[in-house]
């Protein structure tokens, strides 16, 4: 009995011919995997920029990823700690964060930095993770004049004892002063990288930092 046993690379199965007094075919089909990168190519990843990376991860080089992993971890991370207060959930939300960015990443159309992208996420596995606890606040008016010389930014406070005081005065603010605090203070975005990360206006984002600054200051006085 004969047997041939040709290989595609179009799915993955086997198929087998009988006819009575014939030869038995058989035909196995199997999936082609991508060839395993050498040394020296995942050495030149390390020197592509953001772009590059992102087109070397969708062709199938997962050490791309890690790349923009490496690059991006810390402030993640520390933007997931800034919601959460503890250094175990913080990983957590750290890798769930690069996880949905990883499967999403077909997703990513480039209109904005990669590092705004993964703040979107973040900010979103974030507010699902903790509840906000809403004070009384005015409303946010997106067209109120809002001065471009934002009230003292409590740097002095920041920096103070009272950091504990001051973790917890911001969980109580509403879902977008807190992280509008979070990426203008700790992250130092500029009002543009804010919105963007919020898919809101520039003037929206004053509004917010101003008012958001002024609820802070209200809560920690009243915690006095």
């Amino acid at each position: 009995m004969s047997r041939v046993d040709p290989i595609c690379s179009a799915g993955v199965g086997s198929l087998s011919v009988r006819s009575s007094g014939r030869p038995e075919w058989t035909i196995r089909v199997v999936e082609s995997q991508p060839a395993e990168p050498t040394a020296a190519e995942v050495a030149a990843l390390a020197e592509l920029d953001e772009p590059a990376l992102v087109q070397a991860c969708l062709s199938g080089m997962r050490q791309a990823f890690d790349i923009l992993v490496e690059r991006h971890r810390r402030a993640v991370y520390q933007l997931c700690y800034r919601y959460v207060g503890n250094h175990e959930d913080a990983s957590d939300l750290t890798q769930d964060v690069f996880l949905r960015a990883y499967r999403g990443l077909k997703s990513f159309r480039g209109q904005a930095s990669l590092g705004t992208w993964l703040y979107r996420i973040g900010v979103n596995v974030c507010l699902n993770k903790v509840s906000a606890r809403k004070p009384p606040t005015q409303n946010i008016d997106e067209n109120a004049q809002i001065p471009d010389t934002a009230p003292d930014p409590l740097s002095n406070v920041f920096r103070a004892e009272r950091a504990v005081q001051v973790r917890e005065a911001i969980a109580k603010l509403p879902e977008r002063q807190r992280t509008t605090l979070i990426l203008r203070m700790y992250h130092e975005m500029s009002h543009q990288e804010i919105a963007d990360v919020l898919g809101s206006s520039v003037g929206a984002v004053k509004a917010n930092f101003f008012h958001a600054l002024n609820n802070l200051k209200r809560i920690l006085h009243a915690s006095r």
